[in-house]
């Protein structure tokens, strides 16, 4: 736990303290309509990548002779044995890694006259690239997570370790950059940056109902750590952002309210149960 903190602080609350330094004062005020969608999508983007993680984590292992995986909302698991299961551990960080990719090059294309596909795109982006950029670097240092495990099978030692962490920093750095762009802000100022922490900080909340049953740390513990450490890169991103564009308009609250609601009594009534593949 203790490594944990210091990554956190490291490679989420160093970032954000320097990005606080680069962004200018003020900023667009807060659209409360906009606000409340933002918040929504967030969740849902989310939880949406959560199980896009966990399908990452099931389907190979499904394809393996002698495992027999099952989909849970908040976990995996699986009966038989084979070794490669270690490495299929990675699967996940990888399946939410392309997602955030997909979402990211949609999130450019997606005409400003859809503002709530384009910001459900942001979201998605953000929520993809982070989920699976986090992993691989709390994973070079903590053997226990799935890119650890996955790492561990391949006997990853220190000299390989070193470089994949400073690569993931990087692509954390490249993420913050592009994921500034595509955020529907007029303006970036610290206004902005308020805004964002009042919506993961909400979101982190939201996502809850869908985490449990579980240990109240791991319920709330994975989303604040990814909110942080998304943050941090992208208030980065939004220091080297000076140019002002047009006030996007205002995406709607009904539809993001209702997939959430929708998202949550499959997650509850359908995932938790469990689904053997």
């Amino acid at each position: 736990m203790t490594i944990l903190l210091w990554l956190v602080a490291a490679i989420g609350l160093l970032p954000l303290v320097i990005g606080i330094a680069r962004l200018g004062g003020g900023g667009p005020r807060i659209d409360a309509r906009s606000f409340v969608a933002s918040v929504l999508l967030c969740a849902l983007a989310f939880s949406l990548t959560f199980l896009v993680q966990e399908l990452g984590l099931v389907l190979p292992k499904a394809l393996v002779p002698g495992l027999d995986p099952i989909l849970y909302h908040n976990d995996h698991d699986w009966s038989g044995d084979a070794p490669v299961a270690e490495l299929l551990q990675g699967g996940g960080a990888v399946a939410t890694l392309l997602s955030g990719l997909l979402f990211l090059w949609l999130a450019g294309r997606i005409s400003p006259a859809r503002p709530t596909w384009r910001l459900f795109a942001f979201w998605m982006a953000f929520q993809g690239l982070f989920q699976s950029l986090s992993q691989w670097a709390v994973g070079s240092w903590l053997p226990g997570n799935d890119v650890g495990r996955a790492l561990a099978y391949l006997g990853a030692g220190s000299p390989e370790k070193g470089p994949l962490f400073m690569s993931a920093v990087s692509a954390m750095f490249a993420a913050g950059l592009l994921l500034a762009r595509r955020y529907p802000a007029a303006k970036a100022g610290r206004n902005t940056l308020w805004q964002l922490l009042a919506t993961l900080a909400l979101a982190t909340i939201l996502v809850i109902p869908f985490r449990v049953p579980r240990e109240p740390v791991e319920v709330v513990l994975i989303p604040l750590v990814v909110h942080i450490i998304g943050l941090g890169w992208l208030t980065i991103g939004l220091g080297f952002r000076r140019e002002a564009r047009p006030l996007p308009a205002a995406p709607t609250i009904a539809g993001p309210l209702a997939a959430l609601v929708a998202l949550l009594a499959i997650f509850q009534l359908v995932l938790r149960p469990g689904i053997s593949f």
